[in-house]
């Protein structure tokens, strides 16, 4: 079979011709669109850092809003070429719907992670209790916050389980107040007892001046007097504090001879006389 001039001419007009153009114009819109992508991402990423936004959080963002972009421009580049891109997006959104579902509960962590990073309830180096966990807050990702327990153990804790339950942060605050709880005997001296612990506190210089330590009657129990005793401290020194009143005052007792009463039991045996 034999073509003519003029049928190779209308050979190339009606196909090479207009599919290299559309090829071409395809390339272009690549090529311009993934460089405006560019430029957009990078807009985004300085907005969210002027924002105070965390940089995890920017990073995750602009790399989403980035992919996001680039799957636009390939759709449009298809387009050119001739591809029927209405069934393409169709198959992508089922496609992403799938893989939504399939991964619920990673979906629930991540958005959950976001709400972390964005409101920070906690920070890293704040020691809070979250998700039945407490301790020091080492990192915080898109999916997990890893947390060193007080033994040193690393605790890798699902962002969901976090943001879902009551979050404690031990460290919001500059100042703690110490609760404890003394008991002394019936029998001895109120006013003794409670200028023993005013004197204990008066001299550790851990303990703030304002607002003033309180030391008070809570309760008159069965077998003790129960005060309450309330120092405030700084947050840093809330443990050490809570350990040496316990041993200071548990010895300055001692050596005033007022008893700390201990739950007892009196048993009474009736002989029964054949």
């Amino acid at each position: 079979m034999e073509f003519s001039e003029e049928s190779i001419r209308n050979i190339f007009e009606s196909y090479v011709l207009v599919y290299g153009l559309n090829l071409v114009f395809a390339i272009a819109i690549f090529i311009i669109g993934k460089w405006i992508v560019n430029i957009i991402s990078r807009v985004v990423e300085k907005l969210l850092v002027k924002g105070n936004v965390d940089q995890v959080l920017v990073d995750f963002i602009g790399g989403m809003a980035k992919s996001i972009l680039v799957l636009f421009v390939i759709i449009a580049s298809l387009g050119q070429l001739g591809v029927d891109t209405t069934s393409l997006v169709a198959l992508i959104g089922a496609a992403g719907l799938a893989i939504g579902l399939s991964l619920q509960s990673s979906l629930q962590n991540f958005a959950a992670g976001v709400m972390l990073i964005m409101f920070r309830p906690f920070t890293s180096g704040d020691f809070v209790e979250a998700a039945g966990v407490s301790g020091v807050v080492e990192k915080i990702s898109i999916f997990n916050t890893i947390i060193r327990t007080g033994d040193n153990k690393e605790m890798i804790v699902p962002n969901g389980a976090i943001y879902g339950g009551v979050i404690v942060n031990y460290s919001a605050k500059d100042t703690r107040r110490v609760d404890m709880v003394f008991g002394i005997g019936y029998d001895d001296d109120i006013k003794k007892a409670k200028d023993i612990m005013l004197d204990i506190m008066a001299k550790d210089v851990r303990i703030l001046e304002e607002p003033a330590p309180l030391v008070a009657v809570s309760e008159l129990a069965d077998s003790s007097v129960n005060f309450v005793v309330r120092p405030w401290v700084k947050s840093a020194d809330y443990w050490g504090v809570l350990f040496d009143l316990n041993e200071g005052i548990k010895i300055a007792f001692d050596q005033a001879s007022i008893s700390i009463p201990y739950p007892q039991m009196d048993v009474h045996m009736n002989k029964i006389e054949s």
